[in-house]
């Protein structure tokens, strides 16, 4: 599957007045994030499991 076939969205963690954006689309064995502004350059791929974590942390406040 390519990346232009998956459904990216911006991220609700996202500066909600434009610029500092990333976009994210789940697969059902990874996690993509890009920059919104510089899609061509790649994304970061996570598991479901350190991106649950990841967000866990946020949530608590602890990142």
């Amino acid at each position: 599957m390519s990346t232009h076939d998956l459904s990216w969205h911006k991220s609700s963690y996202s500066n909600p007045s434009g610029g500092h954006c990333v976009e994210v689309a789940e697969t059902p064995r990874a996690v993509l994030v890009r920059d919104t502004q510089h899609r061509e350059s790649g994304h970061l791929d996570f598991t479901v499991s350190a991106w649950s974590a990841f967000l866990a942390e946020i949530k608590t406040g602890r990142l």
